[in-house]
């Protein structure tokens, strides 16, 4: 049960593509399902590149045997270089803590360089910890750490169909399971969680098209934080 692999194609979003490209994207998570041995609902896809043409399906399935056969735990930086559509640059970043006695690791790699015409590019992050956490805490833990970092970014104002942020925990560290973000290990990760988000994200706006000037707006005084962030954006 749950998803055990995801599969990553870049060139094309399939987005506006309807029931084919539906059914397409379907087929290939079938395809790396049968490779694996497990069932095509626990793969995910993510498109990123052109939109409104035809996902080359068959393509992606003749490559899988070969993405297989190089799977590594140290193959990040490949992985991230592999998804790049008009980045200039990969985008990577890693922390590791101390919870529990055990070394925490919190690795994510990212792509994206903004939806300036006429080179349209998606957004997309993963993030994957070994971390020991209660997978009730995931969605409040993914929501927080975008809304910190991807959320929060903006190049040229424009949005994607296909912007996605992942965040992954294979629970392979060793300590005791975290059941609480406000706990003080639950605290650590956070931290850990949000400043790799945050260094993905920052890379992005830095790696924009045509980008000469990083900026931070910082807002003080607001009511709410969406009261600020409003105030940021139209600044």
């Amino acid at each position: 049960a749950g998803i055990r692999a995801l599969v990553i194609n870049t060139g094309n979003a399939n987005a506006g593509t309807g029931r084919d490209g539906m059914q397409r994207a379907r087929s290939t998570c079938a395809a790396l399902g049968r490779q694996l041995g497990i069932e095509a609902e626990q793969v995910l896809p993510f498109s990123t590149g052109v939109i409104m043409e035809t996902l080359p399906a068959e393509r992606i399935e003749a490559a899988l045997p070969a993405a297989i056969a190089d799977l590594h735990p140290a193959h990040w930086a490949g992985a991230a270089q592999a998804i790049m559509t008009t980045d200039t640059v990969p985008k990577g970043a890693s922390r590791r803590v101390q919870i529990g006695g055990r070394t925490v690791t919190v690795t994510g790699i990212a792509k994206g360089a903004g939806m300036i015409r006429p080179n349209m590019a998606t957004m997309l992050g993963f993030v994957a910890t070994d971390a020991v956490i209660a997978p009730q805490l995931m969605a409040e833990l993914t929501r927080e750490a975008a809304d910190r970092s991807f959320n929060r970014i903006t190049i040229d104002g424009d949005t994607s169909t296909n912007d996605s942020f992942l965040l992954i925990a294979t629970h392979q560290a060793g300590h005791a399971p975290i059941t609480q973000l406000e706990s003080p290990e639950g605290a650590l990760l956070r931290e850990a969680v949000f400043g790799v988000a945050q260094q993905l994200a920052q890379a992005i706006v830095r790696d924009g098209e045509g980008a000469t000037k990083f900026i931070t707006v910082r807002v003080d005084g607001g009511r709410t934080k969406e009261e600020c962030r409003l105030a940021a954006y139209a600044i």
